[in-house]
Order: C-alpha cells, then sequence, then structure tokens
C-alpha cells in the first residue's frame, strides 16, 4: 500500500509518500495562511515527484492512508488520523538512527526537545512556543536585518574569525544589538556566529531541563544550518549525530508516513 504524511507547520508544509517502507518522494513549500490549501499544495507537489520516479499515474486516491501533523494537523481535509509533531519527529529519528535518545526539533516557531526511551517511546519533552529566539523565525528576522540570504548563514559564519556574544535573548532587542554591531564596524560572519551560539545556548537550557542522554539528533529546517548544527554540539558539550541523506525539515512529514504505514500494515 502506498501511504503518506503531512506536515503543515507554521511557517512550512511537508508532504513524504512512501510505499513498501521506502519513500517515494517528498516536498517542502512555504505554508499559506489557511493549512487545507497548504496540505493540498504540498501533496500534489510530492505526487507529481513521485510520478517522475515512478513513470504511472499517482494520484491522491492511490494512497491508502494519511497520517497529518503540524500545527495544522486538524485542518488536513484528507487524513485519515493525525499524530503530535513530538511523535512523529521521534517515529523519524528512531527509524533512521535506532540509537537515538534525544531528538531537538528547532522549527520556525518553537524549538523541542524529546527524550525517548530504550525502546523509542516518547518519555518526556518540552517545547518552547512562547519566545521566537530559539527558533527559525529569530534567524529570519536576523538575516533579513544583515541582508543576507537564510540559506547563506552557515556557510557565511564559517569563516567568523572574533569571537562576539549577543546579550539579548529577545529577537526585538537583539535585533538592535545586531544593528549596533554592524555601525561599530563588526564583521557580517563574527555577527552570525555570536547569533548561532546564542540560539544554541537557549535550545541547549531547554534539553537539558529533561536531561540530555545521546545519541542526540536535530531535525527541522534550522538543522540545515551548519552553523547552528555546531554551537548546539558545543553548548550540549555533546556531539550532535546527523541523519544522512534526509532532508531534516521532512522529519515531521516521514514520521506520519511510518505511522500511515504501521496504520496500513495493521499494527497499533
Amino acid at each position: 500500500m502506498i501511504v503518506a504524511g503531512c506536515d503543515i507547520g507554521s511557517l512550512t508544509a511537508k508532504a513524504v509518500i512512501m510505499e513498501n517502507g521506502e519513500m517515494l518522494s517528498h516536498a517542502v513549500i512555504r505554508a499559506i495562511t489557511r493549512p487545507a490549501e497548504s496540505a493540498a499544495m504540498v501533496m500534489q507537489k510530492a505526487l507529481e515527484r513521485a510520478k517522475e520516479k515512478t513513470g504511472t499515474g499517482l494520484t491522491q486516491q492511490d494512497i491508502g492512508y494519511v497520517v497529518g501533523t503540524g500545527y495544522g494537523r486538524e485542518q488536513i481535509p484528507f487524513v485519515n488520523q493525525v499524530e503530535s509533531e513530538i511523535s512523529c519527529h521521534a517515529k523519524a529519528a528512531r527509524h533512521l538512527m535506532p540509537s537515538v535518545r534525544m531528538v531537538i526539533d528547532i522549527g520556525g516557531q518553537d524549538a523541542k526537545a524529546t527524550r525517548l526511551d530504550d525502546r523509542g517511546n516518547v518519555a518526556r519533552y518540552i517545547y518552547n512556543d512562547k519566545c521566537a529566539s530559539g527558533t527559525g523565525r529569530f534567524l529570519e528576522v536576523m538575516a533579513e536585518a544583515l541582508e543576507v540570504r537564510l540559506e547563506d548563514l552557515g556557510a557565511l559564519a564559517a569563516k567568523s574569525t572574533e569571537k562576539l556574544s549577543i546579550s539579548n535573548q529577545c529577537v526585538i532587542f537583539a535585533e538592535t544589538e545586531v544593528v549596533s554591531l554592524v555601525n561599530e564596524g563588526k564583521e557580517i560572519p563574527d555577527i552570525l556566529n555570536a547569533l548561532h551560539h546564542s540560539l544554541a545556548k537557549r535550545v541547549a537550557s531547554l534539553a537539558r531541563s529533561i536531561e540530555v542522554v545521546e545519541d542526540v539528533v536535530m531535525t527541522g529546517g534550522v538543522a540545515k544550518n551548519t552553523g547552528v548544527f555546531q554551537a548546539l554540539s558545543e553548548a550540549l558539550n555533546v556531539p550532535l549525530k546527523a541523519l544522512d541523506g534526509v532532508d531534516p525539515q521532512i522529519m515531521g512529514a516521514l514520521g506520519a508516513a511510518l505511522y500511515a504505514m504501521e496504520k496500513s500494515n495493521g499494527k497499533k
């Protein structure tokens, strides 16, 4: 049976299509204000990619079971059931790396830390969705202030030669501090490196509140930022494990698809 997972987040929508335990395709788009439309758009894009891969006319009707997740999961009209993003990220991480015991997910508008037991079940979790300073939105605001592309932040920060610090955790005040550093003549790579460490310290504090247990993986779109990945490893004093070969931004959708696969196989 062909199954799918659909993750409608605050900033992006993701979809994964699977067949016989293998990923056929995936898609990521910028979310719009109407979750149902975001879901339809991202699933259509994933279906088109699946068609290109298989050479068959795959349609929505060919998908036997769909699980939804993310902030907009209750608004997806075509799902058979919904699961929390915490459970889905944990499910996907465990599937890709059976030794994982902690998942840190930094999304567009929140950050979550989840600790797993030795069977892969969620043992404890904590999240911050009240402040943008430990989220992808924090980086978006700073990228706009510095007039650099979001996808270039990691590579630019790697060129840092001077250690700076950002003392303000509030996004508004941090942005003002960044502007002041620019006016002082500080280099963009040094400022970005400081921003990455500021974000990492906040997320590490969140993770330590439920006890950090190795192996630790990072999921979510921010995991593609190599500067944040390295800074978080340093802040945790634990080497983060990379989930090779899979876009960390689709982990919620992948976990949802894995739940759908289990359901189609008659498992609870």
